[in-house]
């Protein structure tokens, strides 16, 4: 039953990777414009957004849908344990659970999310199922789980032995700081356009590593992790997870972009606005990638770090994106 309700270039050097069959692209600065555009295409965060998108491009090649190809995508990290910082396989908090945080939204403004999600390795397709098959947007925690196990997903141990082990030898001395691009706190956020000119967007994580019983970052928040606006774009976010819903920061990405900003240029004022409402970001990285509905797409972060990867009908690269201290 479905009673979901409507809610309304770079200047680059490129060097091939030895079998990868994709490039990665370093900025050096230049001016702020947009990548080329073009449709379909899929971007996300991090490297392990390649073979996230390669999954994504299979959907839009075959003319699918933005949205069934961002599922398809953020599932990819999210069964893979040596993505440390989503779904199975993820970092514990500090009671040694892994706790998985997700969204997603398509065209019509339609979004679904789950938050302090247990024992299931794919949040993504749960919070689509929320967005597609309840009246509401977010479920968390036993709700979440129950109303998984209900749709059929499967319980599961996402506790690997690597990931049991390093808590045990956090638990030593049981400090938490976050580390700017180690990855302890990263996500995959993704954003595709398809053939037929419509956007979609996906967020998932398993969160800040050892992070206290109960924390939920921004990956699962609509307007922070993720947001989708068909008429003019999508954006979505990746770092410390405070300080973007301190700042709304995708929804902020996004009406950037409304008021004529290139997808780079709105990305770097969402930055340049995290930084001026924090007294120190020494210790603080947060990144942005964006994708107009143009086909245009662009990233910035606080440090320099973050990358993220790009898939289109020319071939994929992952690109290093532009910071500002």
């Amino acid at each position: 039953m479905s009673s979901r309700r409507k809610f309304l270039k770079l200047s680059a050097v490129s060097a091939t990777l030895l079998g990868g069959g994709f490039q990665v692209v370093k900025a050096f600065g230049g001016s702020l414009g947009a990548a080329k555009p073009g449709k379909p295409i899929v971007i996300s965060t991090w490297d392990h957004g390649i073979p996230a998108n390669a999954a994504a491009w299979e959907v839009l090649s075959k003319n699918g849908t933005a949205l069934d190809a961002v599922e398809a995508g953020v599932r990819v990290p999210e069964g893979d344990p040596k993505v440390r910082t989503v779904g199975y396989g993820g970092y514990p908090d500090r009671e040694g659970k892994v706790t998985l945080d997700a969204c997603i939204m398509d065209k019509d403004s339609n979004c679904g999310a789950v938050a302090f999600l247990q024992h299931i390795k794919h949040p993504i397709s749960v919070a689509r199922k929320v967005m597609e098959d309840t009246p509401h947007v977010m479920l968390v925690g036993q709700g979440a789980y129950e109303f998984a196990i209900a749709n059929g997903f499967q319980k599961e141990n996402l506790l690997t032995e690597e990931s049991e082990k390093d808590w045990k030898n956090w638990l030593k001395e049981s400090k938490y700081k976050p580390v700017i691009n180690i990855e302890n706190h990263d996500t995959i956020g993704m954003l595709a356009l398809d053939a037929n000119g419509d956007l979609a967007g996906a967020c998932t994580t398993s969160g800040a590593a050892f992070k206290m019983h109960g924390r939920v970052g921004d990956s699962p928040i609509i307007g922070a992790g993720l947001f989708v606006d068909n008429e003019v774009g999508a954006a979505t976010a990746t770092g410390l997870g405070e300080a973007v819903i301190r700042m709304v920061g995708s929804h902020l990405v996004v009406e950037l972009m409304r008021q004529g900003n290139s997808p780079e240029k709105a990305c770097k004022l969402a930055v340049e606005r995290i930084i001026a409402k924090h007294k120190d970001v020494k210790d603080l990285q947060v990144g942005f990638i964006a994708l107009n509905k143009q086909g245009e797409y662009g990233g910035y972060c606080i440090h320099k770090g973050f990358n993220y990867a790009v898939h289109d009908a020319k071939g994929k690269k992952l690109i290093d994106g532009k910071y500002k201290l």
